[in-house]
């Protein structure tokens, strides 16, 4: 009916024990995906092992070095471990670690050797202690000139962190400018750096707006261009209203005390990556009464 390789093949699958794997498959006639949902509904079933695990939380960082900044998020699976200390003492040191570097993207990063080893098996050794994937995800280099001023910003003690560079402006603009970026999330400084498929599917959905409305798509299409100054206003940073005097919008201030915006960073911890839903107390109660 099955082999003692699905019964090792299920426990991998979903981190449940020798024997409950066996009842499972025992209880589904061998059927690989029946035994998952039967553990499953039986509230056996653990999380898989920790590579395929979802790591949605964590922590961003920003450190600065003269004229050279990194924005960075590395991942944990839980809230609790993004603040435990071990784990932040690491964000800190990664941070500093690719500023002394020359590396480029996250497996250049992986592969810098430090006091004997390299960061990926500092990786891996951080995850056996912690017991939680932990995993870094992206970073980004920032280089400025003399003229030019770092912004730096952390939101929620490192949820996000943003990075605004300023130029012929004051270090105080800078950072008022990186708490709006935090604040209302533009999706980029300017009209010009707005990434073409975002622009077109929101031409797309404006379009599909206005012949909703029982306009030909003609007037649609001639709409679109009306309308999208609208999403440009609310999406690039230099258009938005300034969080702190509305009167003005971001461009505005920052020329309003001599600068000009240069470029802007913002990571969120978790953006994009699609995050398991449980409920603790379900799970709890399943074991008991499994």
């Amino acid at each position: 009916m099955f082999k003692a390789s699905d019964v090792k093949e299920l426990r991998e699958k979903t981190g449940a024990g020798m024997l409950d794997c066996k009842k499972a498959l025992e209880a589904t006639e061998g059927q690989m995906e029946a035994a998952i949902d039967w553990l499953r509904e039986k509230g056996i079933a653990k999380a898989a092992k920790k590579e395929s695990r979802i790591a949605a939380e964590g922590l961003c960082a920003i450190k600065t070095e003269e004229n050279t900044a990194v924005v960075l998020e590395v991942n944990s699976e839980t809230d609790f471990v993004a603040k435990n200390e071990e784990f932040v003492n690491f964000v800190d040191y990664l941070a500093t670690l690719i500023l002394k570097n020359n590396a480029n993207t996250v497996e250049e990063v992986l592969k810098i050797e430090d006091a004997g080893e390299t960061l990926e098996q500092k990786l891996v050794a951080l995850t056996a202690k912690i017991g939680e994937k932990i995993s870094f995800r992206r970073f980004v280099k920032v280089q400025k000139q003399e003229n030019e001023q770092f912004g730096p910003y952390l939101h929620m003690g490192g949820r996000i962190a943003t990075l605004v560079v300023t130029q012929n402006a004051t270090e105080e603009v800078a950072k008022d400018v990186a708490m709006h970026v935090a604040a209302m999330n533009p999706i980029c400084a300017r009209r010009d750096e707005m990434p073409e498929d975002v622009l077109e599917h929101e031409k797309k959905v404006i379009k599909e707006q206005v012949m909703n409305e029982g306009k030909p798509e003609e007037i649609a299409e001639k709409m679109v261009a009306g309308r999208i100054n609208k999403f440009y206003k609310e999406s690039c940073l230099e258009e938005q209203e300034f969080i702190k005097d509305t009167s003005v919008t971001v461009s505005e201030f920052v020329k309003n005390n001599g600068g000009e915006i240069v470029s802007m960073t913002r990571f969120a911890v978790g953006e994009g990556i699609e995050k398991k839903e449980e409920n603790f107390a379900d799970e709890v109660m399943n074991q008991i009464n499994g």
